[in-house]
C-alpha cells in the first residue's frame, strides 16, 4: 500500500511522542513492503530515512499555527497524489481529514489525548480542539485513540466507536552508557524525568519534590519546548547541584538514558498513552507516574502512582531510591512484560496495517 504521514513534525524524530511514533511505524511498515510518505516541517539532508520517503513543506512558525498550517499544506499535496490511505496525527487536524475522503482516499485521525485541557493553550485554541473533537466523529474515515480511556470518552461524548491502537515501546536495556556518563550521570544513581517542558507536564512540581529528597542520587530533567521559556526559566531555577537540566535528547542517547535510570519519574496530566511512561516501563525501569485514568490504565500494576502535590512525590521518590537494587530490578522486570505482551512496537505496528488494509478496501 502507499501510505502517507500527516500532523507530525517529521522524522527522524526530535521533537515529542508523535514523532517518535510516526519514526517507528513508518520504519516497520516499509519494511513490511509498503511504501510510506511521512510529511515534514524540519529538513533532513535526505529525502528519504531509513526507507520512508520524506516530503517537506513549509509552516508558519507559531505556537498556535504550526500545527494546523503545516497539515493545511500537507493535506492540499497529498490530494495529489495516489495513497491508498492517510494517517492524521492531532485532534487538532480533524478538520482536513474530509478533504481527501471526498476525492476517494480514506483517512484515519489518531486524536492523542483531550488536549482542551492543557494549560499552554488560550480560551480560542481550546475551544478549536473542542470542536475538532466533534469533527472528528464525521470526518475522517476511522478515529483512532491510543488509550481505553479516550475511547471511552468520544463513545460517551459523541456516541463515537473508533479504533483503539496504543503507542509502542522498544524492549529491554540497551547497554551502551557513553551518553549517560557524558552527562555526569552514573548508571543506575539517577532519577528520570523526560517531557516536553510545559507547565502541565510539571517538571517544576518533580524538581521542587526532589530537593526534599535525601539520596546521593542525581535527577536529570530532561527536555524543552519551542514556547514556553518562562515555564523553562522557572524549572531551571534552582540550587542543587544534584540536579542536571541539559534539553532535548534524542536517539541514542534518550535509550541510554531510559535503559540505565534508577526511577524515572512522569508526571504529565494530559495526554493517552504516554509514550515516555511505556518507553521506560519497557527498559525495566522502576517507574513513578502521576496518577491519571490515562497512565493507570498503561502502567496497572507495574508502576507506581503519586498524587498532584509536592509532599506525596518527594516521599514517593524517598521510599523508590532507598529501595534495595534488587527489588527495583524485580519491579522492573514485571514491567518489561507488561510491555511486551501489550505495548510492543509488532503489536501497534500488526494493528496498524490492518487498519490501512481495510480503509483501503473501505471507501
Amino acid at each position: 500500500m502507499r501510505i502517507a504521514v500527516l500532523g507530525t513534525r517529521g522524522i527522524p524524530a526530535n521533537y515529542g511522542g508523535f514523532e517518535t511514533f510516526a519514526e517507528e511505524l513508518s520504519v516497520r511498515l516499509v519494511e513490511r513492503g509498503h511504501d510510506v510518505t511521512v510529511y515534514c516541517r524540519q529538513r533532513h539532508p535526505q529525502s528519504q530515512y531509513r526507507g520512508v520517503r520524506l516530503r517537506y513543506l513549509p509552516t508558519v512558525r507559531h505556537k498556535y499555527f504550526d500545527t494546523v498550517a503545516h497539515t493545511c499544506l500537507s493535506t492540499l499535496d497529498a490530494l495529489f497524489r495516489r495513497f491508498d490511505a492517510l494517517l492524521f496525527c492531532n485532534a487538532a487536524n480533524a478538520v482536513f481529514t474530509l478533504w481527501p475522503r471526498v476525492l476517494g482516499t480514506p483517512t484515519a485521525l489518531n486524536v492523542d489525548g483531550l488536549e482542551y485541557r492543557r494549560k499552554k493553550w488560550n480560551q480560542v485554541a481550546k475551544l478549536w480542539y473542542v470542536l475538532s473533537e466533534w469533527l472528528a466523529t464525521f470526518s475522517c474515515t476511522e478515529v483512532v485513540t491510543d488509550a481505553a480511556t479516550i475511547r471511552e470518552y468520544y463513545l460517551h461524548r459523541f456516541s463515537k466507536s473508533s479504533t483503539f491502537i496504543p503507542y509502542g515501546a522498544d524492549i529491554g536495556k540497551v547497554p551502551e552508557t557513553e551518553h549517560v556518563r557524558a552527562l555526569g550521570l552514573e548508571p543506575g544513581k539517577y532519577v528520570l524525568y523526560v517531557s516536553r517542558l510545559e507547565p502541565e507536564n510539571n517538571a517544576l512540581l518533580v524538581r521542587q519534590a526532589f530537593e526534599r529528597v535525601k539520596t546521593d542520587l542525581k535527577l536529570a530533567i530532561i527536555g524543552d519546548a519551542p514556547y514556553a521559556a518562562e515555564y523553562i526559566r522557572q524549572v531551571k531555577n534552582t540550587t542543587d547541584p544534584r540536579i542536571i537540566i541539559p534539553g532535548a535528547i534524542y536517539g541514542d542517547g534518550y535509550h541510554q538514558l531510559q535503559s540505565h535510570a534508577a526511577v524515572y519519574v512522569q508526571a504529565t496530566e494530559v495526554g493517552g498513552t504516554h509514550p515516555a511512561l511505556i518507553e521506560a516501563l519497557g527498559r525495566g525501569s522502576l517507574v513513578l507516574y502521576l496518577d491519571t485514568p490515562e497512565m493507570a490504565e498503561a502502567a496497572a500494576d507495574a508502576a507506581v502512582p503519586f498524587q498532584p502535590d509536592v509532599n506525596d512525590l518527594a516521599a514517593k521518590l524517598q521510599w523508590a531510591v532507598d529501595l534495595p537494587d534488587a527489588e527495583r530490578a524485580a519491579r522492573g522486570q514485571r514491567a518489561i512484560e507488561r510491555i511486551e505482551k501489550l505495548y510492543s512496537w509488532k503489536v501497534v505496528t500488526d494493528a496498524y496495517e490492518t487498519l490501512f488494509q481495510n480503509l483501503a478496501t473501505s471507501e
